[in-house]
Parts: structure tokens; sequence; C-alpha cells
């Protein structure tokens, strides 16, 4: 079943414009969520803010927003306070500028959503925009009100439609300088055998391979207690032996090499 959409909008580049509905690419909606219980009642338990001074709950409408300044002090931040920087939330997407896709960092990319046209009229200007992206490698670049904040958004090419990535913010990226300048270049001997083992195990990608084992153990230790209303709890597995490449091992990587190739552990059967 298609998923309905969640922002409806325009999306503009110069003078060419067109509808278009975004929905988000992912979704935790399937993951499974316990509720906290009183184990004697059975009752859901229920959280409530208490003042940290007297021990006692405070009521919804007593509560307010603080920005710690010191040790105990707070700054009180209103709703009217935070109503004079509120952004209207703008229904077009107006593409600003293009930059090579392969420039921006992975690190940047947060939250994907597929992007199509949203009526007839405007799937050729959808078209032709997406043509031109793919084709030319470009990534374009705009900003978006979304989850009432103002995000950068990077938009690319992908299959017949597009993907719109909401950007971190630029405070939110810590710099990654990889390996230290004076590290050791690869042994060329080594290398072989890694791309060796790399051609090995070389797949096609399959959904399959990320595939969560814990949410699937959770439906069925619920169904099992839904059939037996009993409250056993599972096994604990023996810890499993520590593997001789264990990490904190000291091994020769030539010999770990060779022998990987020997034994067959390449490409799974």
């Amino acid at each position: 079943m298609a998923q309905r959409a969640f922002w409806k909008g325009w999306l503009k580049l110069s003078l060419v414009t067109c509808r278009v509905a975004m929905t988000p690419a992912t979704t935790e909606r399937e993951k499974v969520r316990f509720h906290t219980l009183d184990r004697e009642t059975g009752s859901r338990v229920v959280a409530r803010y208490v003042d940290e001074a007297t021990g006692k709950a405070v009521d919804e409408a007593d509560e307010a927003r603080g920005y710690q300044t010191g040790d105990d002090s707070y700054l009180l931040i209103e709703d009217e306070d935070l109503e004079q920087i509120a952004l209207e939330s703008a229904r077009t997407i107006d593409i600003e500028r293009f930059v090579p896709r392969d420039g921006i960092g992975w690190a940047y990319l947060d939250k994907p959503h597929y992007l199509v046209p949203d009526d007839a009229v405007g799937a050729e200007a959808f078209a032709v925009i997406r043509s031109a992206m793919a084709q030319s490698g470009m990534a374009a670049l705009a900003r978006l009100v979304l989850y009432r904040r103002e995000r950068g958004v990077m938009i690319e090419p992908r299959e017949r439609g597009l993907v719109l990535w909401t950007l971190r913010y630029g405070d939110e990226v810590r710099a990654f300088d990889g390996a230290p300048p004076d590290a050791p270049k690869p042994d060329k001997a080594a290398l072989a055998l890694v791309k060796k083992l790399i051609a090995e195990r070389t797949q096609v990608w399959s959904p399959d391979m990320v595939e969560d084992p814990v949410q699937q153990g959770l439906l069925d230790l619920i169904a099992a207690k839904a059939r037996s209303k009993t409250r056993k709890r599972p096994a604990r597995k023996p810890d499993a032996a520590p593997s001789e490449a264990a990490p904190g091992n000291v091994i020769d990587i030539m010999d770990a090499l060779k022998r990987s190739l020997a034994t067959g552990k390449g490409l799974k059967k």
C-alpha cells in the first residue's frame, strides 16, 4: 500500500515549477516497543515531572522551558519568545544552486525522503529536472522548513524520482582527518590478498543483508508468551569461545589472509 504523503508543495527551478509530494524514506513504525508496567498490578506506569527540590509532582500548566546558565541558574524561555523566531512553513522547494554530488560529505546527510510529482501537469517538468541532474551528476541545494526548523536540503536523482535529504547543520558535524599522515603504506602482497578476499565475498546487494534478528526474536518471544501466558525467562546462551582473531589479539595479517583464502571462507554458499 502506498504511503500517504506527509508534505505537499512545489519544486521550483528558476521559472520551472511542478507540484511534488514527499514521504519519509525510512520508518521505525514496525519496531517492537514496550510499555513500563507495575509488576504487581499489571497496570501501565505513568511518568510525571517532579520538582527536584520539593519532590512534588508539577502540573503540566506549571511546566516551563529553561536554559541553564550556571550550576543552579536558568533562563525561562516562554512560548511567546519562541513565536518571535518561528518560521513560516514554506511550501516551495526553491533550488538555489547545484553542486557535484560527490562533493557532499556523507556525514551531512540526515533523513532521506522520497520526492515524486503530485499531478500529471507537472510530471514533465519534474522528469526534465530529474534527468538533467542525473546526466550532469549534480545535486540540488535548497532550504525548507521541516520538523519545525529551517533546514538545508540536498536533492539527488534516484531511479525515476528524486530523494530529498535533510542536511545536518554545520555545528553538528565533526571533522575527520582519517589516518595520521605518518601511517605506514599498505604492503603490496597483503593488498593483493585483501583484493582477492573482496572479490570472493562480493555479492549483489539485498535488504536481507540488514535484517534485524533481534526484532524477529522479540516477535517470536511475544507470540510464545501470548500462547502460554507464562513469564518464563528465555534460556541464556553460553558465551561463545573467543576467536583466535578476536580484536586485541596480535596476529600476522599475511598469515590470516592466506588462511582465509585457503579455508574457503569467501563467498557464502
